[in-house]
């Protein structure tokens, strides 16, 4: 997996436990063949006639590492990998590969996805790791806005909103949001109005089992978020890039795909609150995210699912956040949601990037093996423990 000629101090330390510090529970239950296909897809969406998901890079990702976790040949065909999944059980599967990933903590999203995925205590029993919970506001809005409709006021709304924000990040360890996409931050990054929110409020409360669709309320909750991240020392976590919008897989479906450059704004206006901002998943935005954190102290980045998704071309991927954003200011992220098959190669493929560019370096004479294995070390595990403070 690694060169074969990395300096033994650099190999452990790619190979040493992980934090993961942005995934999402994996499916508790039985896959057929058609649903596991669909967990591959971060659209959601069922293959073409006559063709299979399996042809992804994902798809092929998944015959060469995640079959021999399960006792398989590598590149086993798909029929006997799902076969052999089946025999295992979900249970099984889950534990082998999770443990497989060698993460020593894990931080769940426990969005909305509901009872068929893993919660983070679950996650962090089959993957014999310590395990912390990340809230995502979009839910605890839907939650404060549907019990507010059966008779409370506008007013009770709002409260109710900044109590359970409260409430929930006194037992996380970040607030998390995919509103990006719906608030028109690049024109005004700024905390909304009263009247706005009122109005906005009134409008929600009529059909509240709907996804927020209210930019001045989704300004209103981001701001709401932030003030709670401060008062805890939280980090607030924005999903910027793929996994935004995408489709029935993605984080938020309300939401637009959208990338960093637009969140320039908020970002400037929330330094002075000291609320380091960790943006998700950034691909295909990974330069623009660089140039965020590079540009402000208080932002992190990940790639997320893109290594998993991308696979042998996750160097690619991962040397361009690499180009400009500082090496403190990176984390890694699995961004698995679903299917354990996505931890696990989230993984192999950070460890097989981060590889690949610290012996360019390496082989160029830009950095000692000290240089290299301290930024793997910082990369893997000890940037998200200081920024998390775990």
């Amino acid at each position: 997996m690694l060169p074969v000629d990395l300096p033994d101090t650099v190999r452990d330390a790619l190979l040493a436990p992980l934090v993961d510090h942005a995934c999402h529970g994996v499916r508790r239950d039985e896959l057929t063949r058609s649903r596991f296909e669909l967990l591959l897809n971060e659209g959601g969406s069922p293959a073409p006639p006559g063709t299979t998901h399996f042809d992804t890079p994902l798809g092929a990702a998944v015959r060469r590492w995640c079959a021999p976790v399960l006792g398989l040949e590598a590149h086993a065909p798909p029929p006997v990998y799902l076969a052999r999944r089946a025999e295992l059980g979900a249970a099984e599967v889950n534990r082998l590969l999770l443990r497989a990933a060698g993460v020593s903590a894990f931080l769940v999203d426990t969005g909305p996805e509901g009872a068929d995925l893993l919660t983070a205590g679950e996650m962090g029993r089959d993957g014999g790791a310590a395990a912390d919970e990340v809230v995502r506001i979009e839910q605890i809005e839907q939650d404060v806005a549907e019990l507010a409709s059966g008779g409370g006021s506008v007013l009770d709304y709002l409260a109710g909103l900044g109590d359970e924000l409260t409430a929930r990040a006194a037992r996380a360890v970040a607030l998390k949001t995919a509103l990006a996409g719906r608030c028109d931050l690049d024109l005004d990054p700024g905390r909304p109005s009263r009247g706005a929110v009122l109005a906005a409020a009134n409008r929600r409360l009529a059909d509240p089992k709907q996804p927020l669709a209210e930019p001045a309320l989704a300004r209103h909750l981001l701001w709401a978020a932030a003030d709670a991240a401060r008062d805890r020392g939280l980090p607030l976590q924005v999903q910027t890039g793929m996994g935004t919008g995408m489709g029935a897989g993605a984080g938020d479906a309300g939401a637009q795909p959208a990338g960093p450059a637009p969140l320039a704004g908020f970002v400037k206006a929330l330094q002075p609150a000291g609320v380091p901002v960790v943006l998700l998943t950034c691909y295909p935005y990974q330069r623009e995210a660089a140039c965020l954190a590079h540009a402000f102290p208080h932002v992190y980045v990940d790639v997320g699912l893109a290594l998993a998704h991308a696979a042998a071309g996750a160097a690619r991927v991962l040397a361009e956040l690499l180009e400009l954003a500082p090496f403190h200011k990176q984390l890694y992220g699995s961004g698995c949601r679903g299917l354990a098959e996505t931890c696990h190669l989230g993984a192999v493929y950070f460890r097989c990037a981060l590889g690949a560019a610290l012996k360019a370096r390496l082989d160029a004479g830009e950095w000692a093996a000290a240089d290299a294995a301290r930024v793997a070390h910082m990369i893997g595990s000890g940037n998200a423990r200081r920024v998390y403070r775990l």
